[in-house]
């Protein structure tokens, strides 16, 4: 299936490592052109130098911390400097870290508002009139299975990140005139050094092994294993795609069947 991809132009948030890095690598295997930012300098070359190696694509690859407005404006502003255009943002940008609710200070809450609201809402923000230019654009915020089902021990997370997803289904109606489609993709339990860190944080908390708590999560997805993130990767490229046109205000899991909520 040609996924109409080829020369087009997609910014890749968060991309160093897991799932920004499977989409990112995703995007250049189609022949689109990729532009990809992290906050770890090393790693983000690394992971440029394996796409162009694997792909032969054409990568920028720009050390920005997401939750910095000035970061995310130089990081836009470069990707259209050097491709001259912009098709597709991937707004991506891990998560806040795990805790009960009285755990955390106002402090905390600003900083994971920073993190997964406004580096969604400015990246789409700078991204917009830059799509409009060429005719359209797709917008997909990557998000958590979470804001379907709350995780317990994640309330920054739960609460923040389904404010977001108001945000995308708002912006799908309001940009549709311009032919960008905004979309949400919600990982489940994906096999990403977040997800090990999430689950030696829930070891420690209930006093039992991390092979114990990796048996439990295992145990509770329907195919009976974590995800890769190349499968979270590939559902990315697909709505980023012309095949995905008619798609938008979407909010999909990827997930193995975990949630449990019809919707």
């Amino acid at each position: 299936m040609d996924l109409g991809l080829k020369g087009k132009v997609a910014l890749v948030a968060g991309a160093s490592q897991g799932i920004g890095r499977a989409a990112a690598m995703g995007f250049a295997r189609e022949g689109a052109k990729v532009a990809i930012c992290a906050r770890g300098d090393g790693p983000l070359k690394e992971t440029a130098e394996a796409i162009r190696r694997k792909t032969g694509g054409d990568v920028l690859a720009l050390a920005a911390d997401m939750s910095k407005a000035e970061d995310i404006k130089k990081f836009v502003a470069a990707t259209v400097e050097k491709f001259g255009r912009l098709d597709v943002v991937v707004t991506n940008a891990g998560g806040p870290p795990p805790g009960d609710f009285m755990k955390f200070t106002d402090e905390d809450w600003e900083n994971a508002f920073r993190l997964n609201f406004m580096s969604a809402v400015r990246l789409t923000r700078e991204a917009v009139p830059h799509m409009r230019k060429v005719g359209g654009g797709r917008v997909i915020n990557i998000s958590s299975y979470a804001v379907k089902e709350p995780i317990a021990g994640l309330v920054l997370s739960n609460g923040v990140r389904s404010g977001a997803i108001g945000l995308a289904k708002t912006l799908s109606r309001e940009l549709a005139k311009d032919n960008i489609t905004v979309n949400n993709v919600c990982p489940g339990r994906i096999d990403t050094e977040r997800a090990k860190k999430l689950n030696a944080a829930r070891a420690e908390r209930m006093k039992i092994s991390i092979d114990e708590v990796n048996k439990q999560m295992t145990g509770e997805v329907p195919l009976g294993r974590y995800g890769t993130a190349e499968e979270t990767g590939d559902l990315i490229v697909f709505l980023g795609s012309d095949r995905a046109s008619y798609i938008t205000g979407a909010t999909i899991q990827v997930d193995g069947g975990l949630v449990r909520a019809i919707q």
